[in-house]
């Protein structure tokens, strides 16, 4: 099992990615598809908010940054 303090971290770090996600979709053009995206991506949370595995959580972790780094970079063309 992880510590206490590692376990904090690692929900601090799946709060900030969650409030990340939801603020760039702020900026998604379509209300349809800004409901769907946040629909979305609540589900995911959710869905993994029993998770206990620590590699798993890592992973996720990181494939929530990428999957938030290339929404950002889509947006940002959609804008230009």
């Amino acid at each position: 099992a992880a510590s206490l303090p590692r376990q904090f971290l690692r929900r601090q770090q799946v709060l900030a990615l969650y409030r990340s996600i939801l603020r760039a979709l702020r900026d998604v053009p379509a209300a349809a598809d800004r409901r769907s995206l946040r629909h979305w991506a609540r589900a995911e949370f959710r869905r993994n908010k029993d998770a206990t595995d620590q590699d798993a959580i890592r992973m996720m972790i990181t494939q929530g940054n990428r999957q938030l780094r290339e929404l950002q970079r889509t947006l940002k063309l959609a804008k230009s």
